[in-house]
């Protein structure tokens, strides 16, 4: 059984005695409001499903109405089908500010038959260059997979249907920024990206074979509302309701590391802590630290 279904069966009662964590499940009329592009978007099965709709005029996307500091958010989503290249498909965190912070999955389109690719990063006080990407082990349009980002004082874990892909640990005590301060939303797009997304901006959106559409299901953030700065501390603390606060969530399990040796040595087509020539051999310092 995969960790995040194992979450939903031993804490539901945790969340119910806490005072700051909050449950918002798959109601996207509810727990989420359309940041652009509402006419390109289509709400149905009672705000349980959504329809990202990307065409010549306009992409789309959603924001949820709360702020968050730390928990597990997550969601199922079906990428475009076909020629999808040129598009991307964006899952992520982020507050806002020029000092922001940000926590990205987006899935860049390819032409039919090629696969998807997972761009994953981190920002810190507005800076990121800490991209690792990945092509996937399914056909990600062919069926709904869960995509959820876990996010607490000592790491951020990626995992696609329960199966870590990335991690990024806090080594703020060596002067590394980390996402600890900053309310964030979950928000979702979908997007023209072909002046970057496939081979570098050389593979352009077929628009005859228009609109391009993204299907979202079963969105829900377990996770501490933000309620101004003291949040900061509520949050963080290792209370019973902070669940992702605990010791058991400060690393990966022994099986979870293996997962994620399998996933890295056999997916991962690109790590920014292995690109010596990007950073002209001055590596960041978090390549040289564990991360799980």
């Amino acid at each position: 059984m995969s960790m995040m279904k194992l979450l939903g069966l031993f804490f539901p009662l945790i969340f119910l005695i806490s005072s700051n964590p909050i449950v918002v499940n798959a109601n996207f009329y509810k727990s989420t409001s359309f940041n652009w592009g509402a006419h390109h978007s289509v709400i149905s099965n009672n705000g349980n499903d959504l329809q990202l709709v990307l065409d010549r005029t306009s992409g789309s996307g959603i924001q949820t109405k709360k702020q968050f500091l730390f928990g597990s958010v997550e969601i199922q989503i079906k990428f475009v089908p076909g020629n999808s290249a040129g598009t991307v498909t964006a899952y992520y965190l982020s507050s806002k500010g020029s000092r922001h912070d940000e926590i990205d999955f987006e899935f860049l389109g390819n032409v039919t038959g090629q696969p998807y690719v997972i761009h994953t990063n981190v920002y810190t006080q507005g800076n990121g260059s800490r991209e690792q990407q990945f092509y996937l082990w399914f056909d990600p349009t062919a069926d709904f997979h869960n995509y959820t980002i876990h996010w607490n004082p000592t790491q951020i874990v990626w995992f696609i249907d329960g199966l870590p892909i990335r991690v990024f640990r806090n080594y703020e005590s060596i002067g590394i920024p980390y996402p600890n301060k900053q309310a964030m939303r979950a928000y979702s797009s979908l997007w023209n990206a072909d002046n970057w997304a496939t081979r570098g901006g050389l593979v352009k959106i077929d628009w005859n074979i228009a609109p391009f559409i993204a299907r979202l299901r079963q969105f829900r953030a377990r996770a501490c509302k933000w309620n101004g700065l003291t949040s900061i501390g509520l949050c963080a603390s290792n209370s019973i309701g902070n669940w992702w606060s605990s010791p058991s969530y400060s690393k990966l399990t022994y099986a979870q590391q293996g997962q994620l040796k399998w996933v890295q040595d056999n997916y991962m087509i690109y790590d920014y802590c292995k690109d010596y020539k990007r950073f002209n051999w001055n590596m960041p310092q978090e390549c040289s630290r564990q991360q799980f």
